[in-house]
């Protein structure tokens, strides 16, 4: 939930114009009648004061903010995934902050931190005697940059005597509700320090490669030195001024009692010693899920006024934490594999391009994602290729048109003449699609055409069926965001799609018909594990009759086990039972595979962003590009049992017929030739 005050701030800004005005007038008066201003200063003040005091952060707000803890997701075996922080920033105690540190800090910016309560007037009288003479001071104490820190944009930076104002109303609340330690370590845990690194604990990292509780005096000093303005003495870019600065806050810790004076001489003459290093956010296990979820995160939270990033909300999410691992390695060894290739492609002069992936895998019996990898790298692609990007399925398309020929009364061993196909489209355009290979004129069942991916098989399946057929299939079936167009080519896979919306699809293959819209989070809990929301499993939804989804997932093994997809059984060693299909479109600008068991569903695409780009022939196919990807992960599931191996569909699976048994004659002939072999290489 966002602060009420939020909301207030350009009535604030109004209130704070109005006001400002009035104290520059208050000034002037005071310059021409400072006996009658003085009489009437404190009534001025106080109504001044009452008039700020409903617009600065409430009680309730400071409180909130004393214990704020960003949103956390968890996978559904326990493992962080991701921290909604609202900036890069580790919280660290303030016993575990060096005391130089400290100490700098009091002796540097508010001397009388442990005396005043929040407004030092002692401060504020010598600045706003200053200041009326034309010299303008400022008297801020910790407390109240603490203020503006917390609450830059309802206080304001702008040098006013308004905002100064607010600062202290804010000051005065904040020391009702904060001890004077927790003051000290909430700003010294919210003040940035250039870099995107906040707070002391980061600053340290970066300037120092240390943890806060080792800097040493020098180190200390310099950092504190920085306080007054990080971009002024900024010690990488300005190393003189922030040395000069650094000396200051020395001399300034021995004359407050904290450093000998004796040292200040011989420490001020050593030099800055930086180990400098920019602080990245750690990137998780799944950032293209973190991203995803934290745009619908917030709007949950919107919606019932929980703040992401102070309220310790828990996000729950249906992921395997080993089964991302898995993904995210397997896509990162296909893509060292196959960028030298694509590099060894590119032309003098032409710019380098970059391979791209997503995978995603769920569990059809639930619809619950078990891994989701938006891009090869997400530090250098945040655009997600499994929820964002639309490509061409290509061939993995077909099961779509094979699946409406049998809800429709074909089946796997009717067949059809592998012959040139003709096909008249709307406005007399010829549509005549060909395979890799020239046609055989053979007969091939439909088993066979979706095992080899014959384009010409399929086609005629297609005008038997009817695009508005397989497109309303389709679409029961998951490809549900997605506009599908209504042409012959549909077959083929030439209306762009999600891979999400196509593992979702193929989920519902796997499950026997029904579609189950992919799930990401199962609950929302707050502080101390309070439920605050659980999410119902999602219904099940009429995708296709389940008769006619068992006969196409018994189709689909065909493609495994002797089709386009056989490298699962050879290269992978993978005997569970399991069905798929690969996919690719013209000019090799796609690759897919998408692979079925009853407990994973697992998909990966292939390509470059520019889908004008080409992959080669050679390493291009879908079988090629994309299939290492997921027969990858599932051979890293079987062996782990993430996965049952022994668990099959709901359909009797084709099982090899067992050798014929061999007549005696035969079985002696064959000792007699195995021992004469023996012979021939002993004579060898």
């Amino acid at each position: 939930m966002k602060n009420p005050l939020t909301g207030m701030i350009p009535a604030i800004h109004r209130v704070a114009a109005v006001a400002d005005d009035l104290a520059r007038r208050a000034l002037a008066a005071m310059r021409r009648h400072p006996v009658r201003s003085a009489l009437a200063l404190p009534a001025l003040l106080l109504a001044y004061l009452l008039v700020l005091i409903p617009l600065t952060p409430g009680i309730a707000d400071l409180r909130k903010a004393k214990s704020e803890v960003p949103a956390t997701v968890l996978s559904a075996d326990g493992v962080v995934l991701a921290e909604y922080k609202r900036m890069n920033r580790q919280w660290v105690a303030l016993k575990d902050i060096s005391p130089y540190v400290i100490d700098a800090l009091i002796a540097t910016e508010d001397r009388r931190f442990y005396r005043h309560h929040g407004i030092d007037f002692r401060r504020i009288a010598s600045a706003f005697v200053r200041t009326v003479s034309g010299d303008l001071q400022g008297g801020s104490t910790i407390t109240q940059q603490l203020a503006r820190n917390l609450y830059p944009e309802e206080i304001g930076r702008a040098a006013t005597l308004t905002r100064k104002a607010r600062e202290a109303v804010t000051a005065l609340k904040i020391e009702s509700v904060y001890s004077k330690d927790e003051i000290l370590e909430t700003y010294l845990n919210t003040v940035p320090f250039l870099y995107n690194a906040f707070g002391i604990e980061m600053a340290a990292r970066t300037y120092f490669d240390k943890s806060a509780g080792q800097l040493d005096v020098l180190e200390s000093a310099t950092l504190i030195g920085m306080l007054k303005g990080t971009a002024a003495y900024n010690p990488v870019l300005n190393p003189e001024r922030a040395l000069q600065r650094r000396n200051l806050v020395l001399a300034q810790m021995a004359g407050f009692g904290k450093l000998d004076p004796a040292q200040v001489q011989a420490l001020a003459a050593r030099p800055l010693k930086l180990d400098f290093e920019r602080q990245v956010e750690q990137i998780g296990p799944a950032p293209h899920v973190a991203m995803y979820l934290r745009k619908w995160l917030i709007e949950w939270a919107d919606r019932r006024g929980y703040n992401i990033y102070s309220d310790a909300l828990v996000v729950h999410t249906t992921l395997n934490s080993r089964l991302q691992k898995a993904a995210n390695q397997a896509v990162a060894r296909q893509m060292a594999q196959l960028q030298p290739l694509a590099d060894a492609r590119r032309r003098r002069g032409e710019e380098r391009m970059l391979l791209q992936a997503g995978f995603l895998a769920l569990d059809p019996r639930n619809g619950q994602v078990r891994a989701w990898v938006g891009s090869r790298d997400f530090a250098q692609e945040q655009f997600d290729h499994v929820a964002q990007a639309r490509r061409q399925p290509g061939s993995t398309f077909k099961p779509f048109v094979y699946g409406a020929a049998f809800v429709h009364g074909m089946s796997p061993m009717d067949t059809f003449i592998d012959q040139p196909v003709t096909i008249r489209v709307d406005g007399g355009a010829i549509w005549s699609p060909t395979d890799a290979t020239p046609p055989t004129g053979d007969s091939m069942t439909l088993r066979d055409g979706l095992a080899y991916s014959k384009n010409t098989i399929t086609a005629q399946v297609m005008q038997q069926v009817g695009p508005k057929r397989v497109a309303q299939l389709a679409q029961s079936m998951g490809i549900r965001q997605s506009k599908l167009d209504l042409v012959p080519s549909l077959a083929l896979g030439t209306s762009p799609v999600t891979l999400r919306e196509m593992v979702a699809a193929y989920g519902t293959i796997a499950n026997g018909g029904s579609y189950i819209e992919p799930v990401l989070v199962t609950r929302v809990e707050g502080r101390g594990g309070q439920l605050l929301e659980e999410f119902q499993p999602p219904a099940r939804e009429p995708g296709m009759p389940h008769a006619q989804a068992l006969t196409l997932v018994d189709a689909m093994r065909g493609v495994v086990d002797q089709g386009t997809g056989t490298a699962i059984r050879t290269r992978y060693g993978i005997q569970a039972d399991v069905a798929g299909k690969t996919g690719t479109t013209q000019d090799n600008s796609d690759g897919w595979f998408i692979l079925m068991h009853p407990q994973l569903v697992a998909g990966a695409w292939v390509g470059f962003n520019d889908n004008r780009v080409s992959m080669a022939d050679s390493w291009g196919q879908g079988a090629r590009s994309a299939l290492p990807i997921v027969g990858d992960v599932f051979q890293q599931a079987l062996r782990a049992r993430w996965i049952d191996p022994q668990v099959e569909f709901a359909i009797p699976r084709p099982r090899p017929a067992p050798p014929a048994p061999q007549r005696p004659q035969d079985a002696l002939g064959g000792i007699i030739n195995d021992l004469f072999g023996r012979l021939l290489r002993q004579l060898q």
